[in-house]
């Protein structure tokens, strides 16, 4: 049906339609390049599209695993990639150079004393990496903006390091052995210091590559080889201690079938001495086997009258404490009544002790009255008589 066929309100709703159509076409194509645009933002600014970047090369014997795109690391994280893979002549020393680009500012790390190495994860894929410089010169002049002037020239470069080097050994012999660290500080300084000196003698357009020292590492698959050849030279050596080990169970088994034969033949002497056992643990077996039927007898009887004697020893022992303790009953009371005693005259100590300071009066008024003085004179020790000579028998007559 043609339109000038339809109402003026359907052609009214059919326009309003159209628009709205049309509207959202336009809005979903513009949402669909801001997100287009916004992707090749992302991606460039991840890729580093539009950073600046220089360019280095290092030279390697073996790239297997490396290939244009790879990316290349530089504490970590990537910082280039790969830009091309040429094969050297015939006679180079090394096989291949690998070109690859370091974007801004991360080429501020990479002085004349980095390093490129050869890494790979445990997949076996490979990927340059470059060191952190410690001791050298930057390889790219920038100025107070990080902007990149100019780039060093390694081959002026490695010589100004070689003749510094030389002429630090002369001056300072024995440096480099005791004080590595103290030896390339000394030599990083002149380095800097020749550098800033002249700086248009080492530094060039930014149009030529710096050329990295390399320090290559095996591929995986190459470690892989020398374990396995490893692994193979050491499989002999570990058959012989198969086959001795076998050898070892083989006598290990021979030893205990001779050994279960050799207890089957102590099987008859253990049954042996299992009824000797049981005859000595019978009751009095041990016994009647050591006394005798009479000396077991006669050992009840002895010890039955240790027992009554003991029995009575302690009846004994009982009457004996009881008397004891009576006899200390009636000492007691004999003190206790002298203590009365005591008590009730105070005087009586001191009247015995006068009569016993009178008697002794006495008694040395004797002692010096002249009818009783020689009866208490002493003799003296000469007048005393001789003890009695021992008499010596002699072992011939019998002691007589």
């Amino acid at each position: 049906m043609a339109q000038q066929d339809l109402t003026p309100q359907l052609r009214t709703r059919l326009n309003r339609m159209e628009r709205a159509v049309g509207w959202f076409v336009f809005v979903a194509a513009a949402l669909l390049a801001a997100g287009f645009g916004y992707y090749l933002n992302h991606a460039a600014k991840r890729k580093g599209w539009f950073t600046p970047k220089l360019n280095y090369q290092t030279s390697l014997n073996n790239a297997a695993g490396l290939k244009v795109g790879d990316p290349v690391k530089l504490m970590g994280f990537p910082v280039g990639a790969i830009t091309d893979i040429i094969p050297n002549e015939p006679n180079a020393w090394f096989g291949v150079t690998v070109n690859f680009t370091i974007r801004r500012p991360n080429y501020g790390y990479i002085w004349d004393d980095s390093r490129v190495k050869v890494s790979s994860d445990l997949l076996g894929n490979r990927f340059l990496e470059v060191t952190k410089g410690a001791f050298g010169v930057p390889t790219v002049l920038e100025d107070t903006n990080r902007v990149a002037r100019q780039m060093l020239s390694w081959q002026a470069m490695e010589a100004a390091r070689r003749e510094l080097t030389e002429r630090t050994r002369r001056e300072f012999p024995g440096l480099e052995h005791t004080n590595q660290m103290a030896f390339n500080r000394r030599v990083k300084d002149e380095l800097e210091r020749l550098v800033q000196a002249q700086p248009q003698q080492y530094y060039t357009n930014l149009e030529e590559s710096y050329w990295i020292m390399p320090l290559e590492t095996p591929a995986v698959s190459e470690r892989l080889e020398q374990v396995i050849s490893q692994v193979e030279a050491a499989l002999p050596g570990f058959l012989s201690l198969t086959n001795k080990l076998n050898a070892t169970l083989d006598s290990g088994a021979l030893l205990v079938s001779n050994l279960n034969q050799a207890v089957g033949r102590a099987q008859p002497a253990l049954s042996n001495l299992a009824l000797l056992t049981a005859e000595i643990r019978g009751p009095g077996a041990l016994g009647t086997w050591a006394l005798g039927t009479t000396g077991q007898q006669n050992l009840d009887a002895v010890l039955l009258n240790a027992d009554r004697l003991l029995t009575h020893a302690d009846t004994n022992l009982t009457a004996v404490l009881e008397n004891l303790a009576a006899s200390l009953d009636h000492l007691a009371g004999i003190t206790s009544d002298l203590r009365a005693q005591v008590a009730a005259n105070p005087n009586l100590l001191s009247s015995v002790s006068d009569a016993v300071a009178h008697a002794d009066e006495f008694v040395q008024g004797l002692k010096r009255h002249w009818l009783f003085r020689s009866t208490f004179s002493r003799k003296p020790a000469s007048d005393l008589p001789a003890p009695p000579k021992p008499r010596v028998t002699s072992p011939h007559n019998g002691g007589l």
